[in-house]
Order: C-alpha cells, then structure tokens, then sequence
C-alpha cells in the first residue's frame, strides 16, 4: 500500500485521462454490419422433421418459454401384430420474450431439430408478436450456418463411414 495519500486517485485520474486521448471505435450498427463471430447465438430455428415430440426441450428450459402440442396417431405396419402410434406435431412455439437464450434447449434434443442461428434482428413493435410458432421458426433455418469441419487426424463419424462403405 502507498503512504502518499491521494495515491490511488491520482492513478484513476491518469487511465482516464489516457482513455479520453483515445479514438474511440464506435459503428454504426444500422449502417454498418456487426462483425459476429461465426457460431454467434441469434435465434432458435426447428426442422420439423426431426422433432419426434420428446418435450425434452420443454422440459428442460428454465423460463418454460417453449409450448408444444401434440396428438397421437395409429400407423400401420405391414405385418406386426398392432398398429403402432407414433407423436404427431401440432404446435412448437417460442416465446423470445422470456427466453434467455441459454441453449439448453438446443443441446439436450436428441433428434437435432433445434439450431442456434445468427440472425439477431427480429425485434417487434408488439411484445406478443416475439412467439414465434413452427412456421416462422422453420423459416429460420435457412440462415443456419454449416457445422465446422472435422478434424482430418480424428475418427471419422458415423455418416462419413457409412458413405464410405456404400
């Protein structure tokens, strides 16, 4: 510790002077694109296909801001005994409202119907309007971005193997 008295403030006084003889770096944002970073969390986006209705998302999401439903349906199977039943999807919603964008929903599905997208511009002028239902989430996965490559030294996955083979 200093014994001068005034010690410490004379040093805050200095980096913020040092601080104001800066340029500053501001954008521009509405003109200027940001630079994000290329797996950048934006919104959620949903293949439809591959939700099998699990509501592990649901489940898991601590603002509960997710709202599925759904009904069974009976699919005959040529040569089993009993018709089968499998989840039909009816609604998957968001609410971005609540949502705090932690991606717990993303990581705990097990069919990969859940992807972080790097769109960040979808405010509204109505707070209702930021549920967005299965429609306007499958429209969001065209801005999705490829998964990064795989490591050519590493193991090569189950799909590349199977492509191999055939």
């Amino acid at each position: 510790m200093s014994s001068v008295p005034g010690a410490g403030l004379a040093k805050g006084l200095a980096v913020t002077l040092r601080t104001m003889t800066r340029r500053s770096h501001t954008r521009q944002y509405p003109d200027v694109e940001p630079d994000l970073p290329p797996r950048s969390r934006g919104v959620i986006a949903l293949v439809e296909e591959n939700c099998t209705v699990c509501m592990l998302c649901a489940r898991e999401c601590p603002d509960w801001c997710i709202y599925i439903d759904s009904h069974k349906e009976e699919v005959v199977v040529p040569g089993a005994a009993r018709p089968r039943q499998r989840n039909v999807l009816d609604r998957f919603a968001i609410d971005f409202s609540l949502c705090m964008y932690c991606g717990i929903c993303v990581e705990v599905c097990p069919f990969d119907a859940l992807f972080w997208s790097p769109e960040f511009e979808y405010a509204e002028y109505d707070i209702r309007d930021l549920v967005h239902e299965k429609d306007r989430l499958r429209d969001w996965m065209a801005t999705v971005p490829a998964p990064p490559a795989h490591d050519r030294r590493g193991a090569p996955s189950k799909e590349e193997q199977k492509a191999a083979s055939s």
